[in-house]
């Protein structure tokens, strides 16, 4: 390497901002200023005082103002889910007659769409980097999963199990074993 250093480089000085005329550099801006952006977390954090989606959402409004952003979280996480299972039930549907109608792609495509932008709008929520918002899109897409993809249904499941076992225990004939 050149200059006898041995190939090391030592660590380089930074230079100072460049000020026109050699002026000193401005102030930096009042703390309470409207010119001053605010602060982003780039860690998790908890407390209620999180900015989610859009600005001052829900922000410095208290409690009741984040406990409606944790439900809003919950809800576009758990439709997530269901858009998912809508369009497999759909696409389940249209397999059945063989190739599928244009209407069927269309409606297939624009179900995407949907469950794609909503998926976003979670995952930009949850890059506030609050905790509770995170726990709330985790939970929404449990609570999702579990109402709309698995096959699992509340006050639905014992009923037909119970139907079922009647099934089992009946002989093929209908007489009992």
């Amino acid at each position: 390497m050149a200059g006898g250093d041995g190939g090391m480089m030592g660590p380089m000085a930074m230079a100072p901002p460049h000020h026109a005329a050699g002026k000193p550099a401005p102030p930096p801006p009042p703390a309470g200023s409207s010119s001053h952006m605010s602060m982003m977390h780039m860690t998790f954090f908890w407390g209620d005082r999180a900015v989610v989606l859009f600005p001052g959402w829900p922000g410095a409004r208290g409690g009741g103002a984040y406990a409606l952003c944790l439900l809003f979280v919950l809800a576009l996480a758990a439709l997530t889910e269901a858009l998912a299972a809508a369009s497999r039930c759909v696409a389940r549907r249209a397999s059945r007659g063989g190739s599928a109608p244009a209407s069927t792609a269309a409606l297939l495509a624009a179900a995407h769409a949907a469950r794609m932008g909503v998926a976003y709008l979670v995952m930009l929520a949850v890059m506030s980097f609050n905790g509770g918002v995170l726990l709330a899109a985790v939970a929404g897409h449990a609570l999702g999963f579990l109402l709309a993809r698995s096959r699992v249904h509340p006050g639905g499941g014992d009923a037909a199990a119970a139907a079922g076992d009647r099934e089992v225990a009946a002989g093929p004939d209908g007489s009992k074993a």
